[in-house]
């Protein structure tokens, strides 16, 4: 651990580098209004279920499933790989059908479509932050830095028609060459610059009006090279003094800073909740996350077609689990609408049976609008 703590002595000029980035960060949703939430009452419970899921598509074409979908208001976001990326040009004009549908739905919140931008080779779209985490975070004034990559990948995403950046990464690094290191994802070792990062990096994009997303709470920096949630389990067993103090420490400076949501991961933590994946415990969900740091955002799955927890059902059995135990945005991200198609209709069976609490449902419906109504 002491290379987590090794730079806190030579960091004492980062917050002068965040402070303008943060003070410009905005709250992205001002207390949505009666009227946004009045057509919710209206609504069918699929219609309900479907503006909890992400939807994911395969190739360059959006497909009219999907675009029905949405236009019925079954569809509450759309996530952007790589593979549905040729140029800008393509990408911006199939975000607007995307939208155009969306103008159909009973909904008037703004559809969320969501991206990976958070920098070097993680990104979904041509351009910017073309600099890693880890080459922002060891830079002369990794604040800065981090403020100028959030910027313009704001800039980038809102001009392409997105809303939504499932970045920054603030996972700690914990060995050179470990998971998060393989594609640079990780600002740092030190978890104060991690910290400053994050949230310069949550206030510049969230100022241009694209949300962000931390991530992967309680936190992926102790995972070895071997350890990739996508594939198959993975469990930590990190102490929970090391989990506080260095792994949750950044949220609390990202929650500060108003980041619109949390994607929660699929690792288990043996010292929070033995057993069960951090996206499934309401212990680590309400707990760590919404009572200790007194986050009141959306939480996101990770990808609920992961490994990790293919064991633990189907997906559509598992969007389920992961919405009983707190979790608002389910992320399916097969790239087959067929799938999302069938979390929503899990979903919707889980609420009319009362397997998901009509009071909680609601809940998280009323958070995702209210994160939506701040965006455009």
């Amino acid at each position: 651990m002491d290379d987590a703590r090794a730079a806190l002595s030579r960091r004492g000029t980062l917050l002068a580098g965040a402070a303008l980035a943060a003070a410009a960060g905005l709250r992205l949703a001002a207390p949505a209004s009666a009227a946004a939430f009045r057509p919710l009452r209206k609504l069918t419970p699929q219609q309900l279920a479907g503006q909890r899921v992400v939807f994911s598509y395969p190739g360059t074409d959006v497909p009219r499933s999907l675009l029905d979908a949405i236009a019925v208001g079954e569809c509450g976001g759309v996530i952007i790989f790589g593979e549905n990326v040729t140029d800008l040009a393509q990408i911006t004009s199939a975000v607007q059908q995307l939208h155009d549908a969306h103008r159909s739905s009973p909904v008037n919140a703004p559809l969320l479509v969501m991206t990976d931008q958070e920098g070097g080779l993680v990104r979904r779209l041509p351009g910017p932050p073309l600099l890693s985490a880890k080459q922002i975070g060891a830079s002369a004034d990794p604040g800065a830095t981090a403020a100028s990559a959030g910027h313009e990948a704001g800039l980038l995403l809102r001009g392409a028609g997105l809303n939504l950046n499932l970045a920054p990464v603030l996972d700690v690094l914990r060995t050179a060459g470990d998971f998060e290191d393989q594609s640079q994802r990780s600002f740092s070792s030190d978890p104060e610059v991690v910290a400053t990062c994050g949230r310069s990096f949550v206030a510049a994009q969230q100022a241009v009006g694209v949300a962000a997303a931390a991530k992967h709470f309680p936190g992926l920096g102790p995972a070895t090279a071997q350890q990739n949630t996508d594939l198959g389990p993975v469990t930590l067993t990190t102490s929970l003094d090391d989990l506080r103090r260095i792994d949750e420490y950044p949220y609390a400076s990202a929650i500060a800073a108003g980041v619109g949501l949390v994607m929660v991961s699929w690792a288990i933590y043996t010292r929070l909740d033995p057993g069960t994946p951090a996206g499934f415990s309401p212990r680590i969900i309400h707990r760590e996350l919404r009572r200790r740091h007194r986050f009141g955002g959306v939480t996101i799955t990770d990808a609920i077609n992961a490994g990790a927890i293919s064991t633990f059902g189907t997906p559509a059995q598992n969007a389920v689990t992961a919405a009983r135990a707190g979790m608002d945005l389910v992320l399916e991200a097969t790239r087959d609408v067929s799938h999302g198609q069938a979390v929503v209709d899990a979903m919707a069976s889980a609420l009319e049976r009362g397997d998901l609490p009509r009071q909680e449902f609601e809940g998280a419906l009323e958070r995702i609008i209210r994160l939506r109504s701040g965006l455009r």
